[in-house]
């Protein structure tokens, strides 16, 4: 779900702006996974560009906020939400942990860095919601950790059926700043992608796995 219409347009917009969301349906890309893909987000980009990433910080601080009550931490989801996260922590004056994909091989063998205490409130901050599998794993070394998690604040989200399931099921309320359908109907009304192509990119999104493999 998005915070809101005018916040998702806007984020739209400007991932597209500075290509960290590209479209382009004739020569799709190729995910780790295999899927093939006529889109591709990177919202790393957006740390490079101090106006947007002040924006993305700013709409995050005040959306969790409002969304989910001031929490006691807030938590990036290792390597891509790190930066945001730490800056909407900063905006909130809160403190900042992040979770690896797994536990450290050697030292304290953490998979939570930083400081966290049992029973703590938690939103946790993700740049890009796919599946959702790895984002849920993030929630679930959290919790292992004694967290109480409140929500996560993610940028985009492809709107798949499967990551709604797999949130609903992991008992996990995720907002977002943009989605993909939001996406679309704002690059049409800009023209960043001819309107014929639309029908393509939301056959991708019904069923991304099967698209285009022969």
């Amino acid at each position: 779900m998005i915070f809101n219409k005018d916040t998702a347009e806007k984020t739209a917009e400007l991932l597209l702006q500075i290509n960290a969301i590209k479209l382009n349906p004739g020569n799709p890309f190729t995910w780790a996974s295999g899927w093939k893909s006529p889109i591709y987000c990177d919202n790393r980009l957006i740390l490079s560009f101090p106006s947007i990433r002040n924006y993305v910080r700013d709409e995050f601080a005040k959306n969790i906020e409002k969304q989910f009550g001031k929490p006691d931490v807030i938590a990036g989801v290792a390597t891509g939400a790190i930066g945001i996260g730490i800056l909407v922590a900063e905006s909130l004056g809160l403190p900042f942990v992040y979770v690896r994909p797994e536990p450290k091989k050697h030292g304290r063998q953490n998979q939570v860095e930083g400081f966290l205490q049992k029973g703590q409130n938690v939103v946790v901050v993700e740049d890009l919601i796919s599946t959702g599998n790895s984002s849920l794993l993030a929630v679930e070394a959290l919790r292992n950790a004694g967290a109480n998690i409140k929500g996560m604040a993610a940028i985009f989200t492809y709107g798949f059926d499967v990551a709604e399931k797999n949130f609903k099921d992991a008992n996990v309320d995720l907002y977002t700043l943009s989605n993909y359908s939001n996406l679309l109907n704002l690059a049409v009304a800009k023209k960043y992608i001819p309107e014929e192509d639309l029908i393509t990119l939301q056959e991708w999104n019904i069923n991304p796995a099967a698209w285009k493999q022969e």
